[in-house]
């Protein structure tokens, strides 16, 4: 989710963005900036989001049950692949996905992307305890796959009908993750640990899907034509993509702080666990960090509009590699609280901030690249974090917060090309 630094850039309107060239002069088509169908495309993105990425931001629910139920003679970094590749999956699937929108494929993408994406929820439902295959394939694959194809477009069909509010509109989008994220994770505990158990809280999850999921289908609608409806459009200049230093520079940031960022969202729970903290303080941990992500992803878009999304990704970016550190003082009631309150709201402040270009090649490339960051990073913390069925909590954090502050120098240095391109520091 990456803003590229390309300066002198103008529009192309297609379908699935407005695709920004560096020699076309036209003038950009009238945007809505509101309207009842503008504000429902909005709230389906937000639906979808709440789905997928609120079930990523929700794993370390299913991390701390699985260590301790379904897969426990499995170590953390074997249960982690499942919510990697998941990940990895949505945002590997935004090459694909990105490529079907441009050609005009929005309703087919989510339609398939939604049916994938709830059948294999239930199937997770199905998975016997101790069936790590069963678990990785319904969860790690199925639902990655459905993720990737819902993820993107409902993400850039909100450039369709905002420009001068597209922050702010982007915002409520990601906001739904975070909600999502809240209610999944408070849920699926409290099913998960209660009389409803493994299966039926998955199906209570798999319910809700369902309807937002159907919902999100009906409402949402593209504006702007096709490339398929405009063969006079000029295809994107790969060379310039490739040749631009600025650009890569702020694709290496973004893939570093990816690598590290959600290390606590897969682990916070169990490392609340581990001491001491009881169960259902424990709960409650990474619904914290969400419910304060709902304003992190909020409150700075609404700033990005004013100054503009690198002068606030990257100082969210420099407190969340910060914050990191202070994991370390999470081990009592108080401490946990301050750590999810804080870690939501900057974390969620870059991944609002950290928003997609409005070139659908870009996307692809930054969302390809990104997921293989996302694909080891967690696995990487859990081999880190278990030595011998012990638990050594200082390597993985080190890790995740030496990489997030690499990433905020390299969006920093950025930033720094950006700002002489287009003479302002209003990035």
């Amino acid at each position: 989710m990456t803003l590229a630094p390309d300066g002198g850039m103008t529009l192309n309107d297609s379908k699935s963005n407005l695709a920004l060239t560096k020699s076309d002069n036209s003038s950009p088509p009238p945007f809505p900036e509101g309207g009842l169908q503008a504000w429902l495309t909005v709230l389906g993105g937000s639906m979808i989001l709440f789905c997928t990425f609120g079930a990523v931001q929700s794993f370390g629910v299913y991390q701390a049950y699985y260590s301790s139920h379904y897969l426990s003679q499995y170590v953390a970094s074997d249960i982690s692949w499942i919510g990697s590749v998941q990940t990895f999956l949505l945002f590997f699937g935004g090459l694909p996905a990105g490529k079907l929108f441009d050609e005009g494929y929005f309703h087919h993408c989510i339609g398939a992307g939604s049916f994938i994406y709830l059948f294999s929820v239930f199937m997770l439902s199905l998975a016997k305890p101790h069936q790590y295959y069963q678990i990785f394939l319904a969860q790690g694959i199925g639902m990655g796959i459905g993720m990737g194809l819902l993820f993107l477009p409902a993400i850039s069909v909100t450039s369709h009908y905002f420009r001068r509010r597209r922050a702010a509109a982007m915002g409520v989008v990601l906001a739904g993750s975070s909600l999502g994220a809240v209610i999944y994770s408070i849920m699926l505990n409290n099913l998960f640990n209660g009389d409803a158990g493994f299966g039926w809280g998955v199906r209570a999850a798999g319910f809700i899907d369902l309807g937002l999921l159907v919902t999100a289908n009906l409402i949402m609608k593209t504006r702007l034509p096709s490339r398929r409806e405009r063969p006079d459009a000029k295809p994107v200049d790969l060379k310039a993509i490739l040749s631009d230093f600025g650009y890569w520079l702020c694709v290496i940031g973004a893939t570093l702080t990816f690598w590290g960022l959600f290390v606590p969202f897969f682990y916070l729970q169990v490392f609340s666990e581990y001491h001491g903290l009881s169960k259902n303080i424990g709960f409650y941990a990474i619904p914290i960090m969400n419910a304060s992500s709902i304003f992190g992803r909020t409150i700075p878009n609404f700033l990005g509009d004013v100054i503009g999304p690198f002068n606030v990704m990257i100082p969210c970016t420099i407190i969340s590699g910060g914050l990191l550190f202070l994991m370390f003082a999470a081990t009592n009631l108080g401490g946990t609280i301050a750590f999810g309150i804080l870690y939501g709201f900057f974390s969620g402040g870059y991944l609002s901030s950290d928003r997609f270009t409005t070139c659908s090649t870009r996307i692809g490339i930054t969302s390809f690249l990104i997921s293989f960051a996302l694909l080891t990073g967690n696995p990487i913390a859990g081999a880190l974090v278990q030595h011998d069925r012990s638990y050594i909590w200082y390597r993985p954090l080190v890790f995740a917060s030496v990489v997030v502050l690499a990433g905020a120098a390299c969006l920093t240095a950025s930033r720094t090309i950006l700002s002489k391109r287009k003479n302002t520091n209003r990035l």
